[in-house]
């Protein structure tokens, strides 16, 4: 009898995902609700086949070094930035993300971080739980209307676009910046125009960030960029932390240059720059754009489908570099 597959699983996934590795491989997965640190994570890849990791879980070098028998590495995430994606594709190694299944999940939150922006639910929320409220005013709690205002689009790929789409209902004038090239849906369905970077932040009255993370993207939002947007926008962040600086966000929230802003990822997380939680003008979320079950679920299944494909020297379903099985299994050199 074929010896099984060995895969760990550097964190716990849903089950979607462990049953389908279970069919035909020895599966470990992280027994505790954390992270691997750097040496456990090389310490147990030494013997895997396959591994499904994590953003927190650094592939490079190293990591290939450690794992001699590795045949496929996929990331349970649709980033891919935490993976040496040119020295996988060196050592003959297919790497993979699950794009596609995290999609509404992630665009949704956006919607509802402006939307607890704009209106202040958050701090209008602790104020009633706190029973100190003492009863409706005029001038209480006084936000902003979403529709008709100006939408940018930071990174209009698969999720920026599904967040264009779904405020075609607010009657919302859409711009977008950044992608390889213009997006012929957006401009299709919304009338978008595209526009360079200086000209987007003073137009859009609310940005929406779903770039990758890049070395042109890391820290966009810089202070001058802030400087140069409206002092009533508001900036939602659902892609990568580091593409804006958030010391200077918490700058320019305090001074209020503008008006707020909805976070879900973070530069150091799971860290906070200091000062940002005490600001009343920004609403803050444990990284939880793909936390829905049918995001997850689906996740699991994508990358645990992607793995498999790869120990039988198949092009998995979202390959990140599938040449290196072109010309046969994969190899480490």
């Amino acid at each position: 009898m074929a010896k099984r597959p060995s895969v760990i699983v550097t964190r716990r996934i849903p089950e979607a995902g462990l049953s389908l590795l279970r069919e035909t491989c020895d599966v470990w997965v992280n027994p505790e609700d954390r992270p691997l640190d750097r040496a456990e994570l090389l310490q147990h890849a030494a013997t895997a086949d396959g591994v499904i990791g994590l953003l927190t879980d650094r592939i490079d070098g190293a990591f290939f070094d450690a794992a001699p028998l590795l045949r496929g590495y996929a990331n349970y995430a649709v980033g891919f930035d935490n993976i040496d994606v040119p020295e996988a594709t060196r050592r003959g190694v297919p790497v993979s993300n699950t794009p596609d299944v995290l999609t509404t999940a992630t665009a949704e939150l956006a919607w509802a971080l402006i939307f607890a922006v704009a209106r202040q639910i958050v701090v209008s929320d602790a104020v009633m739980r706190s029973g100190n409220w003492p009863g409706w005013g005029p001038l209480q709690f006084i936000g902003q209307e979403v529709s008709g205002k100006t939408l940018g689009i930071f990174g209009p790929g698969r999720i920026g676009t599904a967040m264009a789409l779904m405020g075609r209902g607010f009657a919302m004038p859409v711009v977008t910046c950044g992608g390889r090239r213009p997006n012929e849906t957006l401009e299709r369905e919304c009338g978008a125009k595209r526009l360079p970077f200086e000209e987007f932040l003073a137009t859009a009255d609310i940005i929406s960030i779903h770039a990758p993370l890049t070395p042109e993207t890391r820290h966009a939002f810089n202070a001058a960029a802030l400087a140069r947007l409206k002092p009533t926008a508001i900036l939602v962040n659902t892609g990568r932390g580091p593409i804006i600086d958030e010391t200077a966000l918490v700058v320019a929230l305090r001074e209020k240059r503008l008006a707020g802003a909805g976070l879900d990822v973070y530069e150091f997380e799971p860290k906070m720059a200091v000062g940002l939680a005490a600001l009343p003008n920004v609403v803050v979320t444990p990284h939880i754009g793909s936390a829905t079950r049918e995001a997850r679920d689906g996740m699991a299944a994508l990358a645990a489908r992607n793995l498999l494909a790869m120990l039988a020297g198949d092009t998995p379903p979202t390959c990140l570099n599938p040449e290196v099985l072109a010309d046969g299994a994969p190899r480490q050199s």
